[in-house]
């Protein structure tokens, strides 16, 4: 039977060479901490009991951890990644079952790799580590295996020979294995090495020497990708964009420029969308059917519903809601605000804070007047509304079902039902002004 799955997540490092004063695991791909990324992977792969290991200096990632309801261990010093995983271990006192080792900085890992490495654990080995086989091999460590295909040991770079470099499986870092038994391996790991740390990777030594089987289970390059620059940071973005993009595709939407739309890490994008070049989706963005996101188009915290069209050069904020069939056009900017079915803002506007009624016409440069300085204001609109280019509704205000607003009218008071608001100043036409004007200003230049 699988036994009950524990995670422990390494992410106190630091992370010097990313040149900031934010810890390297809290760094984002895909609009996600890294290390949110690596406890939703063990969350996706059946761990029950979650440890986020930080370091003094990170307290970020204490709280990142803490924020998606994981335990959190604290380690101070850094020591090595067997101190690191040892600083879990109170976490998980009483923990029966399989634990793994994941890093805070590696953010490209599937769930179904993980579960291979656990299902090695069920297949008879006490111990399983992750490889990987890459293009070059460089100065990883390698994963040393007998003629029987099981890992005997991994061997760091500078401590290998010429033989065991020429090996090309190397080590991700992953690690499993029984909970008691890994801290218990854990407890004999000496320091007794160059940089006086305790390593993770003696473990599998340590239980060949009891005669335990340990096994190397083959992984994918892509996926192990560890984040230690900004460079890498970029690579990884990358990678990831470019899987989800595939995704996308082959779930029914269509990508007129796949490497140009940008999706986060919660992107829902449905059925027979039409996504043109240079979208940007950030966190919290559903696109519902049939949905229509012309280019240059930038969203965030958004539902666009079925068969509604947006953009181009449109941007939707947190809490827009786009209607069925509604239509959010060029220049338009909508933050906290529904658009009922049908209804149209085809281009220059501002709507904030507002409910507009379906089939209700927003008119070119129009704005809610939402804050006033101390608030936000709501504007309702009614069904059928319609309002006049170059209109500024002044916050909190109702234009009632089917009425009409008269362009470049500032709104204050509730419009009725069906009615007409006309707020602007009266026109006067002063006859032959313009021309006495002109002449007037001719004489002054030529005077002067």
């Amino acid at each position: 039977m699988p036994q009950p799955r524990a995670a422990v997540i390494l992410a106190a490092g630091l992370g010097t060479r990313m040149k900031s004063d934010l810890p390297k695991c809290a760094h984002a791909v895909a609009g996600r901490p890294m290390v949110q990324w690596a406890i939703d992977l063990a969350r996706k792969s059946g761990a029950d009991r979650i440890v986020t290991v930080h370091g003094r200096k990170s307290p970020q990632i204490a709280a990142l951890g803490e924020a998606v309801g994981t335990e959190t261990a604290l380690q101070d010093p850094p020591l090595g990644t067997g101190h690191a995983v040892r600083a879990a271990e109170g976490a998980l006192k009483g923990f029966d079952g399989d634990v793994i080792v994941l890093y805070g900085d590696t953010p490209l890992i599937t769930p179904e790799t993980v579960s291979r490495v656990f299902d090695a654990l069920q297949g008879g080995a006490s111990v399983a580590v992750l490889g990987f086989e890459p293009e070059d091999a460089a100065a990883y460590g390698r994963l040393i295996e007998n003629a029987a295909g099981e890992l005997e040991r991994i061997v760091e770079f500078k401590d290998a020979n010429a033989e065991e470099r020429a090996v090309r499986l190397c080590n991700s870092g992953v690690m499993a294995g029984n909970a008691k038994l890994m801290f218990e391996l854990l407890s004999e790991v000496t320091n007794d090495n160059a940089n006086k740390e305790y390593y993770l990777t003696d473990v599998v030594g340590l239980a060949r020497g009891r005669g335990l089987k340990a096994v190397a289970v083959r992984g994918d390059e892509a996926e192990v990708l560890g984040v230690n620059s900004r460079a890498d940071l970029a690579e990884a973005e990358a990678a990831w964009q470019a899987r989800k993009r595939a995704e996308v595709m082959k779930d029914g939407a269509t990508l007129i420029a796949p490497d140009t739309v940008w999706f986060s890490h919660d992107t829902h994008i449905g059925r027979d969308v039409m996504i043109e070049p240079n979208v940007f989706f950030g966190p919290g963005v559903t696109v519902e059917d049939n949905a229509i996101i012309h280019g240059f188009s930038h969203l965030e915290g958004c539902i666009v519903r079925n068969g509604a069209h947006v953009g181009p050069f449109v941007r939707l904020r947190p809490a827009a809601d786009i209607g069925p069939k509604a239509k959010v056009g060029n220049f338009v900017e909508v933050k906290k605000s529904t658009l009922g079915e049908g209804a149209k803002a085809s281009h220059l506007s501002y709507i904030g804070d507002a409910e507009v009624g379906a089939n209700a016409n927003i008119g070119a440069g129009t704005i809610t007047c939402n804050y006033d300085g101390f608030g936000k204001n709501k504007t309702v609109i009614g069904e059928g509304a319609f309002i006049g280019s170059n209109s500024s509704l002044v916050a909190p205000v109702t234009i009632g079902a089917g009425a009409y607003t008269g362009s470049g009218s500032v709104v204050t008071e509730d419009v009725p039902a069906d009615a007409l608001a006309l707020a602007r100043a009266k026109q006067a036409n002063k006859e032959g002004w313009a021309s006495r004007f002109r002449a007037a200003m001719t004489k002054r230049k030529g005077e002067g």
